[in-house]
């Protein structure tokens, strides 16, 4: 079921979401949900390939991880 939300913005954002959803002859309303869904997809959630590369490395975050528990690291800065 659909829910309605209110939104409070500055008018200069809203004028930009206002020209950007109209270049897309989409509503508002529309193009904040797209928008919003978009950004959640694109930079939130992380992807098979991502995945797969993260666990190639487990055992050495493992480790690492170990290693700060322990007190074994050096601070350089």
């Amino acid at each position: 079921m659909a829910k309605t939300i209110t939104l409070r913005i500055d008018d200069n954002v809203y004028n930009t979401l206002k020209r950007a959803a109209d270049g897309d002859r989409r509503t508002i309303s529309n193009f904040i949900e797209y928008a919003t869904i978009n950004y959640v997809f694109n930079n939130n959630v992380v992807d098979d390939n991502e995945m797969k590369e993260t666990m190639f490395f487990e055992k050495d975050i493992d480790k690492g991880l170990g290693d700060i528990k322990k007190g074994r690291y050096k601070i350089i800065g």
